[in-house]
């Protein structure tokens, strides 16, 4: 996948998975050029995302679900993933 096509399919995949209220994601791979991750192409990025998915699931669980919905994505695509997991509670 080309590197402008995954913030779509990130978007895509989180959308589908948890229903967001909001959701933000941003390619920082720009901060790490030259980190070995990003040398092989895989990119670097920040999500921020507020579902009621999340309703009394901890930090870890909400990182485990993200991940998994993003699954493949994290081995060929994504080398740094930031996650701000919330529910619509926690705001």
């Amino acid at each position: 996948m080309r590197p402008e096509q995954r913030v779509g399919a990130i978007e895509s995949r989180l959308r589908s998975a948890f229903q967001p209220e909001a959701l933000e994601v941003e390619d920082e791979s720009h901060l790490h050029a030259g980190h070995p991750g990003a040398r092989d192409g895989r990119g670097h990025y920040r999500v921020m995302i507020v579902s009621p998915a999340f309703e009394g699931l901890s930090l870890i669980q909400r990182h485990r679900q993200v991940y998994q919905a993003l699954d493949e994505m994290m081995d060929t695509d994504i080398h740094a993933l930031s996650i701000e997991a919330y529910s619509s509670s926690d705001l």
